[in-house]
């Protein structure tokens, strides 16, 4: 999986507290996504670092394919307002 997906795709590893409190986040608000462990996928971890810099910074999500790393809950609703709209009428 490297981002091309056309939903949300939470890019995250084991301990970290930012991508609990997401993880958590998303599932709270009921948003479909999918999870990606960069730890258990070599080809994530290298999409992550193409998109953090060469850094495996965590969460990274993507929306639609529109990477962003280390985003805020409100602005992943803005991307799939923008990006993904159909996936609000899901909620």
């Amino acid at each position: 999986m490297t981002g091309t997906d056309d939903g949300v795709v939470l890019y995250w590893r084991p301990l970290c507290p930012y991508c609990m409190k997401l993880r958590l986040s998303l599932f709270l608000t009921r948003l479909p996504h999918t999870k990606v462990n960069i730890w258990k996928d070599r080809e994530a971890a290298a999409f992550v670092r193409s998109v953090a810099d060469g850094n495996e910074t965590v969460p990274t999500v993507t929306v639609a394919g529109h990477a962003m790393v280390n985003p805020s809950k409100s602005r992943i609703f803005e991307s799939v307002g923008e990006y993904a709209p159909h996936l609000l009428r899901v909620r």
